[in-house]
């Protein structure tokens, strides 16, 4: 993959977005497509055919299940059993649901089971503990995931929006652009698949999925209402939700106030990470365009006021660019900025940049590494160096997918695209 091209921004208002209560809400969220402020969404050129995902049972509230079981001659009971099914067990293959009637199988598995997403190529890492998939939604469109086993956890990094609008120049997903957001359904199918991959001994014993990041493909903000969703079902209790707890749930962003001050609303107690990546507004604004929009004042101002709000520290996500923003005046200068707020409120995570093939932006030199957390640890800012997962294969966020888009670009031009296949 060589380096993106400058993308073309939109202009105006943004199409309305696909799912429930459409016309009440944008396709990017509660962000404007810049409508207000300087940033514009990066659009990938597949937004215009942009389809709505099938209704699945995630996206359905109770009375709306009990309809649709109604409609296809089902008492409301069996909706419990469903659920029991799908967030208990983890199945969406009705026709082995023994204690469903069989006559009624093949009707309920088209009234709430529309497949989603399909695994279309896994790449191990990491001696095995680490596993990104390639999805294919229903509509061609190819999103990410990565299923990670620590010693005393296993996480999963979902995504949450096709592409990305958000432009970010060394991110994998930024040159995608933004295809469209993600339903719930498809958002919970990615946590579900996981969750029954570690159920099955996925990486050797039997085990339980315990925690899930939103920091996949997309900015969560920019899906809100799909991903507020997805995150009660993730931590509601069986019938209603996966068990995972709440404070086992990130929710990252570069920045979008208006979606952490309306997430600091729902009370639910996720660790909130932001990803700042610079410690000036200058140097941010070209690493993440966003910035145009909500500078670091206004967005390090709604993360305190979300640790005031929830009492969890908040993670800072800094992405360590050779010679960019990994120099002792830029952790000084982080530093000043985090502790204006006189607690012990961040938990800064300087993660060593994963690179995209063809890009300029490269890793910081590990001696650089090692002198921006030891600035920042004089400075009484808890920080610890983020442990990068990935890098033997298409480890940076992204790049699965863009490989499979420039395969079809280089497949439609006649050429000889890429294969696809792991990088072992």
């Amino acid at each position: 993959m060589t380096e993106s091209t400058t993308h073309p921004f939109t202009n105006g208002s943004v199409p309305a977005a696909r799912g429930a209560n459409a016309d009440d809400e944008p396709e990017t969220g509660i962000t404007p497509g810049g409508t207000q402020g300087a940033f514009r969404d990066v659009l990938s050129k597949d937004h215009a055919r942009r389809a709505k995902a099938p209704t699945h049972f995630a996206d359905m509230d109770r009375e709306e299940r009990i309809e649709a079981a109604k409609a296809i001659g089902l008492p409301k009971f069996r909706v419990d059993q469903l659920a029991r099914h799908y967030y208990a067990h983890f199945e969406t293959d009705v026709e082995s649901f023994t204690d469903f009637p069989q006559a009624s199988r093949e009707a309920a598995r088209h009234a709430f089971f529309p497949r989603l997403i399909d695994e279309e190529l896994v790449q191990t890492a990491d001696n095995g503990t680490t596993r990104k998939t390639l999805w294919k939604l229903f509509d061609g469109s190819r999103i990410e995931s990565v299923l990670m086993k620590y010693p005393s956890r296993i996480t999963l990094c979902i995504s949450s929006q096709v592409g990305c609008g958000m432009g970010c120049p060394f991110c994998a997903t930024g040159h995608l652009g933004l295809t469209r957001n993600l339903s719930c359904g498809e958002i919970l199918e990615q946590v579900r698949c996981a969750a029954n991959a570690s159920a099955g001994g996925v990486f050797g014993e039997p085990d339980r999925l315990s925690n899930v990041v939103f920091m996949g493909m997309g900015e969560p903000m920019g899906n809100y209402r799909s991903v507020v969703r997805a995150i009660r079902q993730i931590c509601g209790e069986p019938p209603t939700g996966f068990g995972i707890s709440a404070r086992n749930i990130t929710v990252s962003t570069v920045g979008v106030v208006p979606g952490i001050r309306k997430l600091i609303d729902e009370k639910i107690p996720v660790r909130l990470a932001v990803s700042l990546h610079a410690p000036n507004d200058e140097l941010r604004s070209t690493l993440v365009p966003m910035n145009k929009r909500f500078n670091i004042e206004q967005v390090l101002d709604a993360a305190h006021d979300y640790y005031l709000s929830s009492h969890r520290r908040v993670s800072i996500e800094y992405a360590l660019m050779r010679g960019i923003n990994d120099q002792p005046e830029h952790a000084r200068q982080l530093a000043r900025r985090l502790n204006h707020y006189g607690d012990d409120w961040v938990h800064v995570n300087p993660i060593p940049l994963n690179p995209i093939e063809g890009s300029p932006w490269t890793a910081s030199k590990p001696e650089d590494e090692a002198a921006f957390l030891d600035i920042l640890h004089h400075a009484g800012i808890t920080a610890t160096l983020r442990d990068t997962r990935g890098s033997d294969i298409d480890g940076a966020c992204g790049q699965l997918a863009a490989r499979h888009v420039a395969d079809q670009v280089m497949g439609d031009s006649g050429a000889k695209g890429r294969s696809g296949a792991p990088r072992e």
